[in-house]
C-alpha cells in the first residue's frame, strides 16, 4: 500500500513549478498509463483526470492527486515525463536546489492543496495562428535518440523477403519545405515547418540517404526540383527513394509559396516505372505532411471496442497477365517480354485522413513528423515501414491539442498511409550489407 505523502522536498518542486506544468504539461493516455502501470494512480484515477474537458483541467487534477500517493510518485511522474517524451519539464523539476532560487518571479510558490489558479495567475496562451490549411497546435518535441542500427542476424533473416537495401547511399531523400509564403497568398507562414525539415534531414542521413533539402519553391520549383531528380543517372547505382513534401495543400495536391497547386499524382507519376526507369523494382517512399481538406477532427468518445486498432490491411488489384487479349505471346514467335504496371513498389503517408487538417506545434513541429521521426530513430532496425506507418498511427491516435473553434478546444489527428508494394520495405539502418 502507498504511504500516505509524497516526500517534501519533491512536494515542494511540484508547487513551485505548478504554473509551469499548467501551460506545457501534456497529459494524455500515454502519461496516464504510464503512472498507472507503477500503480500511483488508481484506474477510477485515470479515468477521472482523462475526462475533463480541458488539458488545463486535467493537469491541476493530476498535480492534485500526486502529493497524496506516497514517496514513489515523484520519480514515476519524472518517469513518465520521460516515457512520453517531456524530458524538458522533468530536467527542471530535478534541477539542484541553487537553481531553483534563482527563479523568476512569474514562478514563485502557489498553495500547497494546489487550488486552481485565479486568472491573473496564469498567463494567457500566447496567440495562435489560425488558417485554413494547417491547424497549429501545441505538442512535445522531436526526439534525437540515434537510429538504432540492424543486426546481422536480422539481416540475414529477412533480406530476401524484402527491396533490396545494400547500396550506399541507399538512394536520394529528397524535402522540398515550404515555411514563407507571399503576403498576396493569404497563406500563412508556417512557423515549426524549419524544424520538421531539419528533423528529416537528420534522420535520413543517419538511415544513409544522400539528403537534399529544398525551401521555399514556387509550384513550377517545385516541379522542376521533381523533375531534376527523376533524372539523376545516380539512380541505377541506388536502391531507394524516399520525398517528402512539407506544405500547405489541399485534397490531392500541395502548394507552392506562389499557392499554386502541385498535383500528388504528378509527382507519383514521375517517379513511376514509366517517368523514372531507373527505379524500377525499388522502394519509393513518400511523405506528404499537408492539409487534405479543412475539416478538423475534435474527437469523439469510445463506448466501445479494444483501445487499439489492428493493422490496417493493404489492397492488392491484380494487375492482370499479359497475353490474355492478345494470346500467348510464346505462340506468336516473338520472343517473351515482362511488363510492369505503371505505378508500383510506391508508399506515401499522409499527416492527415482525406479532407482533413493537419497538426503542426509552432515552435516544434508537426504531430506527424515528430512521430515518424520516432519510429524511424526506434524501429526500423526491425520492423518493416508498413508497420512503421502504423505505430506512427497510433501514437497520432493518442495525441491531443488545443485548436479553436473545436468543441472544449480539443483537436485529433488520423494520418493514413497508401501502398502499391510487392514486398517489405526493411531499411537496413547502420548494416554493412554485403555487395553482390
Amino acid at each position: 500500500m502507498l504511504n500516505c505523502g509524497m516526500l517534501e522536498r519533491d512536494s515542494r518542486a511540484l508547487r513551485k513549478r505548478s504554473i509551469v506544468l499548467c501551460k506545457q504539461l501534456v497529459v494524455d493516455e500515454l502519461l496516464i498509463q504510464c503512472l498507472e502501470a507503477n500503480n500511483i494512480l488508481t484506474p477510477g484515477m485515470a479515468e477521472g483526470i482523462l475526462a475533463k474537458n480541458t488539458s488545463h483541467e486535467r493537469t491541476w487534477q493530476l498535480l492534485k492527486l500526486l502529493p497524496k500517493r506516497g514517496p514513489e510518485a515523484f520519480s514515476s511522474f519524472c518517469l513518465a515525463l520521460r516515457e512520453t517524451e517531456q524530458q524538458h519539464l522533468c530536467d527542471l523539476l530535478t534541477q539542484p536546489p541553487d537553481r531553483d532560487d534563482r527563479e523568476t518571479q512569474g514562478e514563485r510558490l502557489i498553495d500547497s492543496s494546489f487550488q486552481h489558479p485565479i486568472q491573473e495567475a496564469v498567463p494567457a496562451k500566447r496567440q495562435r495562428i489560425e488558417d485554413l490549411t494547417e491547424c497549429s497546435l501545441d505538442a512535445d518535441g522531436a526526439i534525437d535518440t540515434p537510429v538504432q542500427p540492424c543486426t546481422h542476424e536480422f539481416y540475414l533473416d529477412h533480406y530476401q523477403q524484402s527491396y533490396r537495401m545494400s547500396s550506399s547511399p541507399r538512394g536520394f531523400a529528397l524535402v522540398i519545405s515550404n515555411v514563407n509564403f507571399g503576403a498576396s497568398t493569404g497563406l500563412d507562414t508556417r512557423k515549426g515547418g524549419e524544424v520538421d525539415e531539419e528533423v528529416l534531414r537528420k534522420v535520413f542521413t543517419e538511415l544513409d540517404y544522400q539528403t537534399i533539402v529544398r525551401r521555399n519553391l514556387t509550384a513550377q520549383d517545385m516541379a522542376k526540383c521533381i523533375e531534376d531528380l527523376a533524372r539523376r543517372p545516380e539512380h541505377e547505382n541506388m536502391d531507394s527513394l524516399v520525398v517528402c513534401l512539407l506544405s500547405h495543400g489541399t485534397d490531392g495536391a500541395v502548394f507552392g509559396t506562389d499557392a499554386e497547386p502541385l498535383q500528388l499524382d504528378w509527382v507519383f507519376k514521375a517517379f513511376d516505372n514509366s517517368g523514372c526507369p531507373l527505379l524500377q523494382n525499388k522502394a519509393k517512399m513518400f511523405f506528404i505532411q499537408a492539409c487534405r481538406g479543412e475539416t478538423r477532427d475534435s474527437g469523439v468518445e469510445q463506448v466501445d471496442g479494444p483501445t487499439r486498432t489492428s493493422s490496417p490491411n493493404s489492397e492488392q488489384q491484380d494487375a492482370g497477365r499479359e497475353g490474355e487479349e492478345t494470346g500467348d505471346p510464346r505462340q506468336s514467335g516473338d520472343s517473351p517480354r515482362i511488363k510492369l504496371p505503371q505505378r508500383s513498389d510506391m508508399i506515401c503517408g499522409f499527416a492527415s485522413l482525406k479532407g482533413h487538417c493537419a497538426m503542426r506545434n509552432t515552435k516544434k513541429g508537426s504531430w506527424y513528423i515528430q512521430e515518424l521521426n520516432r519510429a524511424l530513430r526506434l524501429h526500423s532496425k526491425d520492423v518493416h515501414l508498413a508497420d512503421i506507418l502504423v505505430k506512427v498511427n497510433n501514437r497520432i491516435k493518442l495525441r491531443e491539442g488545443y485548436c479553436p473553434g473545436t468543441p472544449y478546444h480539443r483537436c485529433k489527428e488520423m494520418s493514413e498511409f497508401t501502398t502499391s508494394l510487392c514486398q517489405s520495405i526493411f531499411l537496413f539502418p547502420k548494416h554493412q550489407v554485403p555487395q553482390d
